[in-house]
């Protein structure tokens, strides 16, 4: 019996390497590979290695290797059509009537590959000839380099209605394979079939093996009916079944690198030039349970990176439900939430690769972005609607299939409710663990109200952390989710990912207090920032420091806003959200200015060695994955979690002696 390459493809989907050797070999996991003893060979050290991402085992002790089919063959000597019998039955598939029609349709799905890539180096030429001008400057607008365009083979669709069939047919492509191939529109009522893409900057869709399947096409005009247009369903291409990218991002995977879903072409380029090499996208749908399936043979907790918007939010929710009854021990998602109106590419443009690492680094657990959703903004002010969310906890996590991932689940999430509808007289003010009762938004509003207006709450830090809290179930303090892990991620502080704290009180401090750039003008200078702004208004302050010393505050605003700088420190402004660091203010002592000015160089000093010493220490992982690299990257991130509390002084309270200049 023959069987078709995606009969085939389906049983290694199904069927990872390790369940099919495990049932033989004892397995162990040895960093991104799992090992065991050698069932061709009696040996006491292991020498035979599994490889999911790759879908082989190798043998080192007889030199043997192969497939799941092959080791079948090998281990139980059979033929290879037994093998795919006796692996179809493991994998709960039904054997494939394989008929002429079908050997026809193979050589078929060939021709169409050919069409597909000829039409895929069309659009490549045309992208790079004077045709393709406009093109050229929309991908350099959206900072896509010409390196970058030629490793995705990006493309451009002239406006033409017949260049692609004319080229094709110069080709003696029959215009039957250019329609079934999706790159022609046709029907009863158009007499003559033409270019389905036009005006479009291309971005062809590869299968695993790296073979152009379709395409994807973006709009040049405003007014054009649809932003992005893809491939019609073929032979080839079912947008459900495969990912963007995917076949650099299993190579990328398996070399260590994270496994990142976006939600578009774009998103995964700026991903990869992020330094994500396995960023994908799913192809204008949802997330299905064959992409999911996909991405879990590559990693075992992708990350699934959503804008932060209320369509992001949805999305991420809708993945919860596909991911839940499909969870396996090991098995889950991580969910990273970008700031609110950003996708990859913005946040890359305008804050640069580390704002996304930083994105990626905040990913939550599938079980986190669960409670949130369950819990978040809702009132539990009754008896009854605790108990319904206690009702809907268990009819969520009765979906998980695997009953020792439903088992922790349950465990988890009634801890969760416990610590939730904890006694008061046991808790801190306003706070449980990691939840939060009461006005909490309402008490924020007003703290950052009356903190703009210099009003004070009391106490050395200037809160009311001794007022006394009213009793639970009161009319006035239901039990309101305010989910601290969201408002602690890049949702809720966009901003600050987009134009970092630090960087915008020493460039706010800087401007209110002159001196400070006569007397610390070379340690301004030698000061790195991430966000690409300031470190233009940097530039800028150190240009007028060098010119015009002695320049009072109003004159470096004025001439700021000569250099067409006003919206950057309208942007540098709006970044600090707190006025407790009063050493930044205008009117501080400068007492206070420099203590603080001290404070955040060496933070910042110290947050940027770090960061470089984590990006070095994760190359070095993927490049060598030894125990040693491995406690090296550890050590690095223990290092930026205890400098993530010393930053409270400055994002929460810090200085807070509020001593006025003398001349006040």
């Amino acid at each position: 019996m023959r069987f078709t390459p995606q009969f085939l493809d389906e049983l290694k989907a199904r069927l990872p390497v390790s369940e099919v050797v495990g049932r033989r070999v004892k397995l162990q996991r040895s960093g991104r590979e799992l090992k065991g003893l050698s069932p061709f060979n009696k040996e006491k050290t292991a020498s035979f290695f599994v490889n999911d991402q790759k879908e082989a085992w190798f043998d080192f002790s007889s030199g043997k290797n192969g497939s799941i089919f092959d080791f079948v063959m090998l281990t139980e000597g059979v033929t290879f059509p037994e093998a795919v019998e006796r692996l179809a039955q493991m994998a709960g598939v039904a054997l494939p009537k394989v008929s002429q029609e079908d050997q026809q349709r193979d050589i078929r799905r060939k021709t169409l590959h050919d069409v597909m890539d000829l039409a895929a180096k069309f659009f490549e030429t045309t992208l790079a000839s004077r045709t393709g001008a406009k093109a050229r400057g929309y991908l350099a607008d959206r900072a896509l380099t010409p390196a970058t365009q030629v490793k995705f083979r990006l493309g451009y669709a002239s406006n033409e209605r017949f260049a692609l069939k004319e080229h094709l047919g110069s080709h003696g492509i029959p215009v039957e394979d250019m329609i079934e191939a999706g790159l022609l529109i046709s029907g009863a009522d158009i007499p003559v079939p033409f270019d389905r893409f036009r005006d479009r900057v291309m971005f062809p869709i590869t299968d695993i093996r790296g073979r152009v399947i379709a395409f994807g096409g973006r709009a040049m005009e405003k007014d054009a009916p649809a932003k992005y247009l893809n491939s019609p369903e073929t032979p080839l291409f079912h947008k459900g079944h495969t990912l963007y990218n995917i076949a650099a991002a299993r190579q990328a995977s398996h070399d260590g690198q994270p496994v990142i879903v976006v939600e578009g072409y774009v998103d995964v380029i700026a991903m990869v030039t992020a330094g994500y090499g396995a960023a994908v996208a799913p192809l204008g749908t949802a997330l299905t349970e064959d992409q999911l399936a996909l991405l879990w043979k590559m990693a075992d907790e992708p990350v699934l990176c959503f804008d932060g918007d209320k369509a992001g939010i949805r999305a991420a929710f809708r993945a919860v439900d596909i991911a839940m009854p499909r969870l396996k021990p090991g098995k889950s998602l991580k969910f990273a939430m970008l700031p609110g109106g950003q996708d990859p590419d913005d946040l890359l443009r305008s804050a640069g690769p580390e704002a996304v690492v930083e994105v990626v680094e905040a990913a939550k657990p599938l079980a986190a972005m669960l409670w949130t959703r369950e819990t978040e903004g809702h009132s539990f002010d009754t008896p009854e609607r605790r108990a319904a969310l206690e009702a809907r906890i268990n009819e969520v996590t009765t979906a998980i299939a695997d009953e020792s991932v439903r088992k922790y689940y349950r465990q988890d999430f009634q801890e969760r409710l416990r610590q939730f509808f904890a006694p008061a007289q046991s808790q801190g003010f306003a706070q449980r663990g990691n939840f939060q009762r009461g006005q909490a938004g309402q008490a924020g509003q007003n703290w950052r109200e009356n903190a703009g207006g210099g009003q004070k709450f009391g106490g050395k830090f200037g809160g009311n952390f001794g007022a006394k809290r009213p009793e639970v179930g009161s009319h006035n303090t239901p039990y309101v989710v305010v989910s601290q892990q969201m408002a602690a991620s890049p949702l809720h502080r966009g901003f600050r990912t987009a134009v970092p704290l630090r960087e915008a009180l020493i460039l706010q401090a800087a401007i209110n207090h002159p001196w400070l750039l006569h007397d610390h003008l070379e340690e301004l200078s030698q000061l790195e920032f991430r966000y690409p702004e300031a470190e233009r208004l940097k530039a800028a302050l150190i240009d007028i420091a060098a010119h015009a010393a002695g320049a009072a505050t109003e004159d470096i605003k004025a001439e700021l806003a000569s250099r067409n700088l006003t919206e950057v420190m309208d942007r540098i402004e709006a970044a600090i959200t707190t006025s407790s660091v009063w050493g930044a203010r205008p009117d501080a002592a400068p007492e206070d200015v420099l203590v603080t000015w001290h404070q955040l160089v060496t933070l910042h000093r110290q947050r940027y060695l770090l960061t470089k010493a984590l990006q070095d220490a994760a190359h070095a992982l993927g490049e060598e994955p030894s125990e040693a690299n491995n406690l090296r990257l550890n050590d690095v991130k223990a290092e930026l979690e205890k400098m993530d509390g010393t930053e409270a002084l400055i994002e929460g309270f810090g200085f807070s002696s509020g001593r006025g200049a003398k001349s006040l």
